[in-house]
């Protein structure tokens, strides 16, 4: 048996309408977790994401692994005809397309579960049904009006966050959506509509910070301006003009650091004793714990703290993961193939079964690399696939030959 045919899905099959990085990475979850994830792109050129440029460039590469291409052309009865024919065999079909663009093309939920009645069909969009269910949402939009971007930047200037936070989530919370669809669906037999949505998925986000106003009664500061909840709890320059992130978030971990560098006289002061009281006394705290770090070099200080138990980190890019010995050990990147031929590693799910983390099946596909292979597998032969290639209803693309990067 190989890994695929040992993963957790296997034996499910899913069908993708999906582009951009919400639907993608719903079925990116469900593939690596070895799930037939077969993705119809639309014809010509297949998923516009993989044209994408500037911070959009690595979209298609990061959430499209493990999964089988089929190009159509959706325009056309014919090609809408296939896709009947591909959920009609389906356990899943995700799909993340513009409101009403999958009941325009007889795509819709009732349809498809009317053929496949055991069908899980996951829907997401930028809002669940309300108000502004009709709404373009993009991951920016949610972020500015449910609060995270408020939240990340100072007081007068919203930021987003520096990733696609609210689709990879939304993508994540439909993926165990679906699993749970699966769960009942060994129950009774019967699929389900499920719905996840952009802005739903913010709004859970910024639940703490709805929750400490309900405590409180005062609103949550922007994250730059914020009290935080323990006195030590910030970026710290070192000697050699590097930074660090510290926090001390126990009293365990305040009397060892103050131990540790002789900071014994504001260990034994009384006025300290407590974490409310540090945090009421940052003032004098932050500047003591300041002076420490910038007298050690950064990597001097990592060692101590790992040495002392405190929770520290260096501040990294993401480029520099590439380099990062616990991910090179652990598992952590995954040697993926792009659609160009090259190579290069990206991001394991986050997650181990017995040990082992969920691998790699197929590389990235091109537009339509599949498409042979999945047409035959619904019955057509070799004659009938040309056909509908040559009447342009299909596309089919040979796999990259390997390069080297």
């Amino acid at each position: 048996m190989t890994a695929e045919t040992q993963a957790p899905l296997a034996g499910i099959r899913v069908i993708e309408l999906d582009h951009m990085v919400m639907g993608p990475s719903c079925g990116l979850v469900l593939a690596d977790l070895g799930a037939d994830v077969i993705k119809v792109e639309p014809l010509p050129g297949g998923d516009k994401t993989r044209t994408l440029t500037g911070s959009g460039a690595g979209f298609f590469a990061t959430y499209n692994r493990n999964k089988r291409s089929v190009a159509v052309d959706l325009t056309r009865p014919e090609g809408t005809a296939l896709v009947h024919r591909l959920v009609g065999g389906a356990d899943v079909l995700v799909e993340n397309l513009r409101p009403g663009s999958m009941e325009r093309m007889g795509l819709g939920y009732d349809t498809l579960s009317a053929a496949n009645p055991g069908l899980v069909y996951c829907s997401l969009k930028g809002f669940l049904p309300g108000p502004y269910e009709n709404r373009t949402a993009l991951d920016e939009v949610v972020q500015m009006m449910g609060g995270l971007a408020y939240m990340t930047g100072p007081r007068g200037r919203p930021l987003r966050a520096g990733a696609s936070v609210n689709d990879v989530m939304g993508g994540l919370f439909a993926a165990l959506a679906v699993l749970a669809a699966l769960r009942a669906r060994d129950r009774d037999g019967r699929g389900r509509l499920v719905r996840a949505g952009l802005f739903e998925n913010n709004v859970f986000l910024m639940g703490q910070h709805m929750a400490q106003y309900a405590v409180t009664g005062v609103p949550a500061a922007p994250m730059p301006e914020r009290l935080a909840a323990w006195a030590v709890y910030d970026v710290f320059t070192t000697a050699d003009g590097e930074h660090l992130f510290l926090g001390l978030v126990s009293d365990g971990q305040w009397a060892a650091f103050c131990r540790h560098f002789g900071l014994e006289a504001l260990l034994d002061d009384p006025t300290l004793a407590t974490n409310p009281l540090r945090v009421a006394a940052r003032d004098r705290i932050l500047p003591a714990v300041a002076a420490v770090c910038r007298e050690h070099g950064r990597d001097a200080l990592a060692q101590t703290f790992e040495a002392l138990g405190l929770p520290f980190a260096p501040i990294v890019r993401p480029d520099q993961l590439y380099d990062d010995p616990h991910l090179d050990r652990s598992g952590g990147l995954l040697d993926v193939g792009l659609p160009s031929g090259a190579r290069t590693r990206l991001p394991a799910l986050p997650v181990e079964f017995d040990g082992r983390r969920p691998g790699v099946y197929r590389d990235v596909p091109r537009a339509g690399q599949h498409t042979r292979e999945v047409l035959a597998d619904l019955g057509l032969d070799d004659a009938e696939i040309d056909g509908l290639s040559a009447e342009g209803i299909v596309g089919i693309t040979p796999a990259p030959a390997p390069t080297s990067v």
